[in-house]
């Protein structure tokens, strides 16, 4: 086994969270904050805005059963990587999508795929996903970690978190966990 982690910012890291939990070959998740200005930010303290942390999601996984190319694919097929500071009705730059690499190979892919996805025109509007080294990282609340599968009938669990996943299930099937 061989684990590589990559953390990820697509909007409210419940709904990234809620998919990754699922994904063959990772290991572990955990939500959380990263590449912000203070130290120990709470999450009351990231929803000002004024922070400039993002959600995140730390998703580790065993490159000998999915590779990083495919970690990216399932990030960008279940949120929208062409809103700025914005996923659905949750708006602000902690909500920004983002792929904050460990190392420069993980910055090469990124980019690879960002701009194979440009270059095909897989969406309408141009990719907005910011690629950046990982800094100051730091978990999110203990209430946060495993939300949707701990609240699954919660109001924004139901609306929003759920078809993220049922959009996940029916697109990669060949990736979800048995």
């Amino acid at each position: 086994m061989t684990i590589e982690s990559i953390t990820l910012g697509g909007g409210c890291f419940w709904c990234v969270e809620a998919v990754f939990e699922l994904v063959k070959g990772v290991t572990k998740v955990e939500s959380g904050y990263s590449n912000g200005k203070t130290s120990n930010p709470t999450y009351e303290d990231v929803c000002s805005g004024t922070t400039g942390y993002v959600e995140v999601l730390r998703v580790e996984f065993d490159t000998n059963v999915i590779t990083l190319k495919d970690i990216l694919h399932i990030f960008f097929a279940t949120h929208n990587p062409t809103t700025l500071n914005q996923q659905g009705n949750d708006m602000g730059t902690q909500y920004r999508s983002g792929i904050y690499y460990e190392n420069e190979q993980q910055s090469l892919i990124a980019n690879q795929i960002i701009k194979e996805f440009s270059n095909q025109n897989i969406f309408d509007q141009p990719i907005v996903t910011e690629v950046k080294a990982l800094e100051k990282y730091s978990p999110a609340e203990r209430y946060h970690q495993n939300y949707f599968k701990n609240n699954p009938n919660q109001g924004y669990c139901s609306y929003v978190v759920a078809p993220k996943v049922a959009k996940f299930r029916k697109g990669f099937i060949q990736w979800l966990k048995p």
